[in-house]
């Protein structure tokens, strides 16, 4: 029993999927770090530009130092209203000549005569971003270092980074989706070669084992290839098996004629009524028996000339006469009423007329065999764009649950009554391979049971 596994589209999707949602992940992660340095670059520009300008308030008079803390330093950094600003101006000699003495009091300052230091640490229970910046001081009385320490919150900061990573997570999302989706379009079309495959293995009559012709990708080459090897060999046993079955009915019916000739010397008179007996029933099997190697050539036959002959337009009605002809025989009972009845139109279907033929006088010789009481009718009639051939009789008919199983090689209509199974399974064969059907009908008060053989008209006819 095969296991169902999930479809290859299904398996690529979310291969791809997986894929992408990596990708956008590391994207995500990656724009992330991105807004966090730009908002740390953008608003430590500001701490820098607040802490010079307080810097450059210092003013030295009378040996003592001096600020007037500009507004404008402040202003910038309360565009942030969530935020709140700590500050510190630290003297050459480390006392805080204002602002928060407690702002940072045992960073190394040294750092910030060279530039701006920028560092981040908890101040009263909240995180800060601090600045430093330094300026040297040349008066005498207060000469050395003076720095200016300003701090920030960092509201402004997360709300910025949660700002620009939304934006990229949306335009990630978005180019991910169409991605996806554009994905799954691209391998729907690349497997339609698989799908295209899979419908002409479906549709291919299963009497036709000859190699597939058909372009396909590079990667289904050797896949087409090894049901073409499977196929070759699959025939050449079909072909040994047919030939044995020609071989086996053709020796048979030799010694079958010559029994019979035989059987009908034997001078009936002078036996006795248990004799005879016996005699009807060796006759009756072996008419049985060259009936059925006769169906058996037959069946050979039709395959072989499927398989080899060329198709050609045909004219149903005609064809349909000569098998009735040839069915009926001539010492039929005088008491059955037999007739063929044909359209006014000409009716050309594209097959091989001797397998039609051997098909329709199949089923006219089961319905006389099996079906026929005192009537048989035989029809060619038009139906849309197919003729149908009809054989109707007067007997008991099929019943309808064995109408799938008739067709078949070997299942006989009628159990015990000599049937070989073949008849029905010959006229089925050759309507799938001429693209019909074989059908029933079931009977009613008013007809009789009907085997429908439906072909489908030739195109120059139906055009």
């Amino acid at each position: 029993m095969t296991k169902t596994r999930r479809s290859l589209f299904y398996r690529l999707v979310v291969r791809v999927a997986l894929v992408l949602f990596v990708g956008a992940a590391v994207l995500i992660t990656a724009a992330w770090f991105y807004a966090k340095a730009a908002a740390d670059e953008a608003y430590d520009r500001l701490l820098q530009g607040a802490a010079i300008q307080i810097l450059d308030g210092l003013s030295v008079e009378d040996g003592r130092i001096g600020i007037n803390l500009p507004p404008a330093a402040f202003e910038l950094l309360g565009q942030a209203p969530r935020d709140r600003i700590f500050y510190r101006v630290v003297l050459p000699d480390g006392l805080t000549l204002t602002g928060y003495d407690d702002l940072a009091p045992s960073v190394d300052l040294t750092p910030a005569r060279s530039g701006p230091v920028f560092f981040s640490e908890d101040y009263r229970n909240v995180p800060l971003r601090i600045g430093i910046v330094g300026r040297a001081i040349s008066e005498a009385a207060a000469g050395g270092w003076a720095y200016v320490l300003v701090g920030q919150t960092t509201e402004a900061r997360k709300e910025f980074v949660t700002e620009l990573t939304t934006r990229a997570l949306v335009i990630v999302l978005i180019m991910s989706a169409l991605a996806l989706a554009g994905t799954a379009l691209a391998i729907r079309y690349s497997l339609r070669p698989v799908n295209q495959l899979g419908d002409m293995l479906l549709r291919r009559d299963p009497q036709d084992l000859t190699p597939l012709s058909v372009a396909v990708p590079g990667e289904l080459s050797p896949f087409v290839d090894s049901i073409n090897h499977f196929m070759r060999r699959l025939d050449e046993r079909v072909r040994l098996l047919q030939r044995f079955i020609a071989d086996s009915a053709h020796q048979i019916r030799t010694p079958l004629t010559a029994l019979s000739a035989q059987v009908s010397l034997i001078h009936e008179d002078a036996l006795s009524d248990n004799d005879r007996r016996h005699l009807e029933r060796v006759k009756d099997r072996a008419g049985e028996l060259a009936h059925f190697t006769g169906q058996l050539l037959n069946h050979a036959m039709v395959i072989h000339r499927f398989d080899s002959a060329q198709l050609g337009p045909l004219d149903v009605t005609e064809i349909a006469r000569k098998a009735f002809r040839a069915a009926v025989p001539i010492t039929i009972d005088p008491d059955t009423v037999v007739s063929f009845e044909g359209p006014d139109e000409t009716l050309i279907v594209l097959g091989d007329g001797l397998s039609l033929r051997e098909a329709i006088v199949n089923i006219i010789d089961n319905s006389l065999r099996h079906g026929t009481r005192f009537k048989l009718d035989v029809r060619v009639l038009k139906r849309g764009n197919f003729a149908l051939v009809e054989v109707e009789d007067d007997g008991p008919g099929i019943p309808p649950a064995d109408w799938g199983q008739v067709t078949k090689r070997f299942v006989s209509s009628k159990s015990g009554s000599g049937s070989s199974g073949l008849g029905f399974a010959i006229a089925s064969e050759v309507a799938i391979a001429l693209r019909g059907g074989l059908s029933f009908r079931e009977k009613t008060p008013e007809k009789g049971f009907t085997v429908v053989l439906e072909l489908p008209l030739h195109a120059e006819m139906t055009s």
